[in-house]
């Protein structure tokens, strides 16, 4: 299954949601594109990634290089709900150790500095 994405917006967070796989090529370009775009316009986003199927070295590696233009941007990005195959990968490769992942979207959202987000949005 090649990767869905969709955007919806809780406030001023934006929440990106992935389905499918995150692998080389295609895929990793059109994760990078989106969130590229919402990045200049927008500084809170988190990448639910509860629907995503697999994922390689190569959507490791954009998982990655999103985290550092949030962070030149002065952006807020979170990672929400990895399957339990996303998340071993995360950990075995430590990725896990510089991203913000959330067990659940709920969890990502409350991480927000309180009163930044409209929970009812």
């Amino acid at each position: 299954m090649k990767l869905s994405l969709e955007t919806r917006y809780r406030g001023d967070v934006v929440i990106v949601y992935c389905q499918g796989r995150i692998v080389y090529r295609d895929e990793a370009v059109a994760l990078s594109n989106l969130v590229g775009e919402v990045l200049e316009k927008r500084g809170k986003i988190i990448l639910d990634l509860s629907g995503v199927s697999s994922i390689d070295s190569a959507g490791i590696g954009e998982l990655v290089l999103l985290r550092s233009w949030a962070q030149s941007r002065n952006a807020d990005l979170k990672w929400a709900s990895p399957s339990p195959l996303v998340r071993e990968l995360l950990d075995l490769t430590h990725v896990d150790s510089i991203l913000e992942i959330h067990s659940s979207l709920s969890e990502a959202l409350a991480a927000f500095p309180r009163g930044e987000v409209c929970a009812d949005c």
